[in-house]
């Protein structure tokens, strides 16, 4: 794989504080909410960009226990070598990402990079990848080295290992997980199955959020997915 050149530049989440709020029903355990996603999706680019940051902006994260995992339709082959859905640029991407949450184990730090990274990706703008440490205001030498030491393999056979162990098993991505169960198509609805996973005093932000059916394998029309075929990485597909 190529070498990371670090790179510095300004970025803040423009429409979107990153701010913890005080947390709400202290006692009870947060929320697992999981994202096994692919760095090149366009729809899971777009569901990191426009609609994760809420759980930021409207303090819906101090019961979160926020996980992302960047592998998803990925396949692992010969020599423990990992073919992306989109290509050698995806796993490149994958890697940086994972790397990124590893050495910033602050949701709000490691988030904000994913999110300018994503958001660039989105723009058609990822050759200017490196322009999100200083737009976050993060040292690159922790992510660089994570990657020039193969240690964002690893990571990324870790993440391999977990998405495989999901049950039911993934289909597509984006696939989102709260505690345990998956929400298939019904993602852009994840904050009403966060409040209502919460055992404790419900913060401001559930209000109003009420989930009208059972998570099942219904699909959704109004968003789309990333695949994956039964005889191996199919292109990305919307649903029909």
């Amino acid at each position: 794989m190529a070498s990371v050149h670090p790179a510095l530049v300004v970025f803040v989440l423009s429409s979107y504080s990153l701010a913890l709020l005080p947390t709400a029903g202290s006692v009870s355990p947060k929320v697992s909410l999981a994202l096994y996603y692919e760095a090149l999706c366009p729809f899971c680019s777009r569901f990191i960009v426009h609609s994760l940051p809420k759980i930021f902006a409207d303090g819906l994260i101090s019961i979160v226990d926020l996980h992302l995992l960047p592998f998803g339709n990925a396949q692992i082959g010969f020599n423990s070598s990992i073919a992306c859905q989109h290509g050698p640029s995806e796993c490149f991407f994958n890697t940086v990402e994972g790397c990124a949450i590893n050495v910033w184990p602050d949701v709000r730090q490691h988030f904000s990079f994913v999110y300018c990274l994503e958001n660039l990706i989105l723009e058609n703008k990822y050759d200017d990848w490196e322009s999100c440490f200083q737009r976050t205001q993060l040292d690159p030498k922790a992510l660089v080295d994570c990657y020039n030491s193969g240690r964002g393999q690893e990571i990324q056979l870790q993440y391999a290992a977990q998405t495989a162990a999901l049950h039911p098993p993934h289909q597509y991505v984006p696939w989102m997980v709260v505690n345990g169960l998956p929400l298939y198509d019904d993602y852009d609805k994840f904050e009403a199955y966060v409040c209502k996973a919460f055992d404790g005093e419900l913060p401001n932000a559930c209000q109003g959020l009420t989930v009208k059916k059972p998570q099942h394998m219904a699909r959704n029309k109004a968003n789309a997915v990333c695949v994956m075929n039964d005889t191996g990485i199919s292109s990305s597909a919307k649903n029909n």
